[in-house]
């Protein structure tokens, strides 16, 4: 039993490892994609349409993404090819379907209520896993969910200025879909022993997801309209070359594979509640950046979803404490019935 113990141990300290590593990527994917915002405000300032600022957010994503894979993981263009039904979803769905439905949201919303929409993601992970483990989620789920996103309408103050519309609300509710895809697609890959490693799939889907939003943009569905106009960021003007690298490299390149690492550590439905701290930073972001004041209420509200994502995660480990439990019991059975009570008291004591 002593060795049954030792293996528990050593068990529980390497989850533990993989779970402050997972979400030191997920943190950082959030931060990451927390800029997006901010520099796509400042080309649109500058005379970009929404279209055009994810077009270049896109393409200048791929191309980073697929010269770095070239480095860091050679073959993965094969690799893409190989796995080209995940690939082409993963750009058609999280990348392209996410940003096409959310800015037809923002056309027919105020933007803290499409936010607000698009962020009930995590309640869509949830209840996809409960339907299909058949695992009803602990209170402690539940309730981390229920702060969050309480904290995610505190941030977003959808309440001040908010029109709402059905078509904008359908909208809305495609973006959340599409972004709920984004945390199950990418729980199927991200571990380096994995068939489809994190880069191929960024770099693949990215030139997937780059082609459509484009494809989308050059049919007239939504105007694309760019701009050599000089950018403002931080009181500084820059060329508009600035703005365009940035949003390929640190929202789209490398968030994206950052989330795809993360992801498969802390799986779906966890990881999806830390993908809200996004608003935090993003309303952070443009504070700095383009002079965005956070309110009292915001700050409230950043409080908030840190809350709800601790009770989350206690109630996570508290149903994996359980299911651990019942399989331990579904053990038992195999030792006499005069041995089982003296070695559940040494293996758990």
């Amino acid at each position: 039993m002593a060795t049954a113990t030792s293996s528990a141990r050593v068990d529980s300290t390497t989850t533990g490892n993989q779970f402050r590593i997972g979400l030191l990527f997920a943190v950082s994917s959030a931060l990451a994609f927390g800029s997006s915002g901010p520099f796509a405000k400042a080309l649109i300032e500058a005379g970009w349409s929404p279209t055009a600022a994810v077009t270049a957010r896109l393409v200048g994503g791929a191309l980073l993404m697929a010269v770095f894979a070239g480095f860091a993981r050679p073959g993965w263009v094969r690799e893409a090819i190989q796995h080209r039904r995940t690939v082409i979803a993963y750009g058609l769905i999280p990348i392209a379907g996410a940003q096409f439905f959310y800015y037809n949201a923002v056309a027919h919303l105020s933007v803290g209520v499409a936010l607000l929409l698009e962020y009930t993601a995590p309640i869509l992970v949830v209840a996809w896993v409960w339907a299909v483990t058949r695992r009803r989620p602990s209170a402690g789920t539940f309730g981390g969910v229920a702060l969050a996103v309480v904290g995610i309408m505190l941030v977003l103050d959808v309440f001040r200025g908010a029109h709402i519309n059905l078509v904008g609300v359908g909208f809305g509710l495609a973006a959340a879909l599409c972004a709920a895809c984004y945390f199950m697609m990418s729980n199927k890959v991200g571990g380096d022993d994995g068939d489809l490693h994190p880069y191929s799939l960024a770099a693949g889907g990215l030139i997937v997801g780059a082609a459509t939003v484009a494809a989308i943009g050059a049919s007239g569905i939504m105007p694309m309209t760019f701009a050599t106009n000089p950018v403002k960021i931080a009181g500084f003007s820059l060329s508009w070359v600035v703005p365009v690298i940035a949003l390929g490299l640190i929202p789209t390149a490398l968030a994206y594979t950052l989330g795809i690492i993360g992801i498969a550590r802390l799986k779906p439905r966890f990881a999806s509640l830390v993908g809200l701290s996004e608003v935090m930073f993003a309303v952070l972001i443009a504070w700095v950046m383009v002079g965005e004041a956070v309110t009292p209420i915001q700050a409230a509200g950043g409080a908030v979803v840190l809350l709800g994502l601790a009770l989350a995660r206690q109630g996570d480990r508290n149903e994996q404490d359980r299911l651990s439990a019942e399989i331990s019991d579904a053990c038992w059975p195999e030792t006499p019935a005069h041995d089982a009570a003296s070695e559940r008291t040494i293996s758990r004591g």
